[in-house]
């Protein structure tokens, strides 16, 4: 099983980027999946989550309004467009997976991790 985050960079405040988390190894669409983040010195965090069909979305408050989380099962790939970025939005963002039923806001209902992508917005 792979989880491939890619689409980082570093931006401007104001700025936006989109996120891409390629899977591979698993059958994608059946998968709820999530992003996170972590930035340094800081426990990882819960950004966004996605139903295993893309109709239910859950956001972590600091994002919401500015964050869309998507999937295209066609593609066996989950998005995170951010709009609007802030300094605060800095961390490394973490794609993953898993076969549960539903939407997910603990790390620990996730199985499957991919490696990450750096995000660093300036001020």
């Amino acid at each position: 099983v792979q989880l491939q985050a890619s689409g980082g960079g570093l931006v401007q405040a104001g700025d936006s980027l989109r996120l891409s988390c390629a899977v591979s190894g698993r059958t994608f669409s059946n998968d709820a999946m999530g992003w996170f983040r972590q930035a340094p010195g800081k426990e990882r965090e819960f950004v966004a989550a996605i139903s295993f069909s893309g109709d239910s979305v859950y956001y972590a408050g600091p994002v919401k309004g500015r964050f869309t989380i998507s999937r295209d099962n066609g593609k066996n790939t989950m998005y995170l467009r951010m709009n609007s970025l802030k300094p605060e939005d800095t961390a490394v963002y973490l794609c993953a997976a898993t076969g549960r039923l539903g939407v997910f806001y603990h790390s620990y209902e996730y199985d499957y991790w991919g490696q990450g992508t750096q995000v660093t917005v300036s001020s």
